[in-house]
């Protein structure tokens, strides 16, 4: 955690910009859990893909390791992600994970291959935003401040996600897509808890990012429903 003085430092300019901008609107964040080795999903990635570069829109995909065993282990999978994947779960008050599965601001969540399903929770939900606490990123790269707000009853988490921007292809040679090439966009690379916050504005930490060419998304989500209240990216 960076020192106590230099948070709250770093909040007050946050305030100042939330009073200086009548609405700040948070991009609706979609998610999309999928498999190299999982037959339909490379269908919810063509999904995401159009997805990707939608104004107010962000779309990420993670990759998880549950399909390794038909014989393909997932070259972008990590454990993380997958349980990332079940706390929309339990939030969501799910039986069971899946894939493809698209979760849209934590709040919402379809199968991939339904593209309409998909696209109507995306619209509802940039309908009914409400501001969010502003999110800051310091210039220098090693901190992110979260503004005050109105905080969910039992607080909230602050997530930082790093994701590779743009379109990769996987040749897959085993599993049910073997001989297929599979494109994927904005592959997250790796996702970790920062933090919490609870109305008041903070200033957290950002770890170094390890890879050459990620982008970082800092995301805002209720606890325990896994509701998106803001996020950002740089």
């Amino acid at each position: 955690m960076i020192a106590a003085s230099v948070a709250l430092m770093g909040a007050a300019r946050i305030d100042d910009a939330q009073s200086a901008t009548a609405v700040v609107v948070a991009p609706v964040v979609v998610e999309l859990f999928t498999a190299q080795g999982c037959a339909g999903c490379p269908e919810a990635n063509r999904l995401i893909e159009d997805m990707a570069d939608r104004p107010g829109v962000l779309a990420l995909t993670y990759a998880v390791d549950y399909w390794d065993y038909l014989g393909w282990p997932d070259t972008f999978a990590r454990p993380e992600f997958a349980e990332r994947q079940r706390a929309y779960r339990r939030g969501l008050r799910q039986r069971s994970v899946y894939t493809p599965q698209v979760v849209i601001d934590g709040r919402r969540q379809a199968p991939g291959g339904q593209a309409s399903a998909v696209e109507a929770a995306v619209r509802e939900l940039a309908d009914t935003k409400t501001p969010p606490p502003e999110i800051e990123f310091r210039a220098t790269g090693d901190g992110v401040g979260v503004g005050s707000g109105r905080a969910p009853a039992g607080g909230a988490e602050v997530w930082m996600v790093r994701y590779r921007p743009g379109e990769q292809v996987v040749e897959v040679a085993g599993g049910e897509n073997r001989g297929r090439s599979i494109s994927h966009v904005n592959v997250v690379r790796d996702v970790r808890r920062l933090g919490e916050w609870r109305g008041e504005p903070i200033l957290l930490a950002l770890p170094d990012a390890g890879e050459e060419g990620l982008k970082t998304a800092v995301i805002v989500q209720a606890r325990p429903t896994g509701a998106i209240l803001a996020a950002a990216t740089r």
